[in-house]
């Protein structure tokens, strides 16, 4: 089950809403997964997701709310995405009562105008706030996020987590609402639809507390860390790796470089201490500086050694 979708099912099983509450969750899931019809009896409206668990929720909701239960109708979408749709449809007697009291339809002069905004009667406390912004997630609320089954699992996926819709003006009232809780979104076009997303988990997080989604918190949280630790062993073997090439490169050259000599005019042509150096690499080339001092009993700094063997490639570079 994607880190979406299991977000989504424990706001669900928290969802204990007052009146004021309800309606502003009701608005944020109609603005999220709504489809309105209009026909000669008038409006109708249904919520189509593909969370099974949707729909005890919302039935709760409106028995009691208004003492009607919901028709559920099941569609599957195996030719386009291989994914099961609910379809919650709402009685027509009170599709029209329930979008007025959701701040989605405006009476005016007798008239009904659909309000494509978030209605701020709808949106006047933190509770109700809170409220549209889980009914709005939960409708239209999409996460790239993949976590690691296991701690060594390495997974690719960035922090991503999006909410679409084709209404801008929802979205637009959207980001603002979360801009109040200091969560700052992004809003573009793309193709047919708006997407209001975030990409930073801090900032993915901060949403998910608010909404009270704890223990998604706690696995993306759980998640982070993992992330930084694989990171930071990855770092730490890629220094060792460039050390160890760094190491075996310089003592190929100082070998070469000694071989050269002893082709040439021979070691005994060098010095003493010289003569020491160029043997210790030679019988050990593949240690470090410090483990050439290590195995020999020069007394010398790894500076100091270090100079000798560059004084060694000077002179086999002056033979050739």
């Amino acid at each position: 089950m994607s880190f979406s979708k299991e977000s989504k099912i424990e706001l669900l099983l928290s969802v204990t809403e007052t009146a004021d509450t309800a309606f502003a969750f009701l608005s944020g899931l109609f603005h999220g997964c709504g489809q309105l019809q209009k026909n000669s009896q008038g409006l109708s409206i249904a919520l189509v997701s593909d969370l099974s668990e949707l729909y005890p929720v919302v039935n709760s909701l409106a028995h009691n709310l208004y003492g009607d239960y919901l028709e559920l109708e099941i569609e599957d979408d195996y030719v386009i995405n291989k994914t099961t749709y609910y379809r919650i449809t709402f009685p027509q007697d009170c599709s029209q009562r329930l979008l007025v009291d959701c701040g989605m339809l405006a009476s005016n002069a007798g008239d009904y105008q659909i309000n494509r905004g978030i209605d701020g009667n709808i949106v006047c406390s933190e509770e109700t706030k809170t409220a549209f912004l889980r009914g709005a997630y939960i409708g239209c609320g999409t996460s790239s996020i993949r976590l690691s089954e296991r701690e060594e699992e390495k997974t690719t996926s960035g922090y991503h987590l999006e909410l679409t819709s084709h209404n801008y003006e929802f979205l637009s009232d959207l980001s603002s609402l979360l801009s109040e809780f200091g969560i700052f979104s992004k809003l573009v076009e793309r193709k047919s639809l708006f997407v209001l997303y975030l990409k930073e988990a801090e900032a993915i997080k901060d949403l998910l507390a608010l909404m009270g989604a704890n223990n998604a918190v706690i696995s993306l949280s759980n998640e982070m860390i993992r992330r930084e630790k694989r990171n930071q062993i990855n770092r730490e073997v890629n220094c060792i790796n460039a050390n160890i090439t760094k190491t075996v490169e310089a003592s190929l050259k100082q070998v070469a470089a000694i071989n050269t000599i002893i082709s040439t005019v021979g070691l005994e042509s060098l010095d003493e201490e010289l003569q020491e150096v160029a043997m210790l690499r030679l019988a050990n080339p593949e240690e470090s500086l410090e483990g050439l001092l290590a195995l020999s009993s020069i007394d010398l700094s790894k500076s100091g050694l270090n100079h000798r063997l560059k004084k060694l490639i000077r002179i086999s570079e002056e033979l050739k």
